[in-house]
């Protein structure tokens, strides 16, 4: 959130304009649902909300000049409670019940409301969802919850009916492409990198622009992808363990494994060059119409088969090494074919 309020989003025009309307009419419900994958821009759309919800100006905007949104801005609104968790991936029942359940009862300190933020709000452990659910049922008067999260169907069917559902979906290329270049001063080329990479999501497309390794890294991964035909296993797992070391996490090893093999998926069934983001220099779109050419269809399924089950083998503790150097020979099995 910045003092820009609902003018600092960037896209999601409908969503703002349900959020407004609502602020407008008074009709604001007591559980809301933000849904979207991280970076998406949820945090913000919920933050701002609760801003205008505590601001003292009462419009359908936080007025970011009043004492609660100076507060908001500052960290220090009492009646604006963000969930805090000991572990990165769970919230437990205890904390659900200490900072949420156990403190509905007190009213506001100076606002009309007491809003609540549930960031990871998947993360509930089952025990936690259901001690939520009575106060998402009954809540006071003055409490709104708001509950964001990457996975809602993760969530219990009774938490997910009770909540208003706010969908955050992707921005297009051309409104993050403009904010990057205007609000961070990148560079119409890097922008347009991010941005494709990113595929709507603003938080990622602002990572990658001004992480200042992506495209190096682009460059790494999609050589060892190139040469991973010519080289032994023991030199694959190197190589790859070589990536890890370097920064490069299984997602980003995977998005763009997964752009550049989808790029050629879409080349080898359309001979449309503008149909791919692979296409800034004339070595890239070359490249592109070779692996096309030398892959099958089937080899490419193979390929995008084997990056989601990268992703699927860390989640379930198989060691990110392993998992890239399995990840790899499958591309150089294919390759071969």
């Amino acid at each position: 959130m910045n003092e820009k309020g609902f003018q600092g989003v960037v896209g999601h025009a409908d969503v703002v304009a349900a959020l407004k309307n609502a602020l407008r009419r008074g009709r604001v419900s007591h559980a809301w649902l933000f849904a979207g994958e991280e970076g998406s821009g949820k945090h913000f759309l919920a933050k701002t909300f609760a801003a205008a919800l505590l601001c003292r100006e009462g419009g359908d905007e936080p007025c970011m000049q009043c004492a609660s949104c100076r507060r908001i801005l500052a960290g220090t609104q009492p009646d604006l409670v963000e969930l805090v968790r000991e572990k990165p991936d769970i919230i437990s029942v205890r904390e659900v019940r200490e900072q949420i359940v156990g403190t509905v009862g007190m009213k506001p300190y100076d606002s009309r409301y007491k809003v609540y933020i549930l960031d990871d709000a998947e993360k509930m452990n089952p025990q936690a969802q259901n001690a939520l659910l009575k106060t998402i049922e009954e809540p006071p008067s003055y409490v709104i919850l708001l509950l964001l999260a990457n996975s809602p169907e993760a969530l219990l069917p009774t938490i997910l009916s009770r909540c208003a559902r706010v969908d955050v979906r992707s921005v297009p290329d051309a409104r993050v492409c403009d904010f990057l270049i205007r609000e961070h001063h990148v560079s119409k080329k890097e922008a347009g990198i991010a941005a494709a990479f990113a595929q709507g999501n603003v938080g990622r497309a602002k990572e990658i622009a001004l992480g200042g390794t992506f495209a190096s890294r682009c460059e790494a991964v999609l050589g060892l992808a190139g040469h991973a035909r010519e080289f032994s296993l023991a030199r694959l797992s190197s190589a790859s363990e070589a990536l890890l070391k370097e920064g490069a996490g299984v997602r980003e090893i995977q998005e763009i494994l997964r752009l550049w093999y989808r790029d050629v998926l879409v080349y080898k069934a359309t001979g449309d060059p503008e149909m791919t983001v692979f296409r800034r220099t004339p070595e890239e779109a070359a490249r592109v119409r070779a692996e096309a050419a030398l892959l099958s269809y089937e080899g490419l399924g193979e390929i995008l088969d084997a990056i989601e089950r990268a992703g699927d083998a860390v989640r379930a503790n198989v060691s990110p090494n392993l998992a890239m150097e399995l990840l790899f020979a499958v591309i150089a099995e294919q390759e071969y074919g």
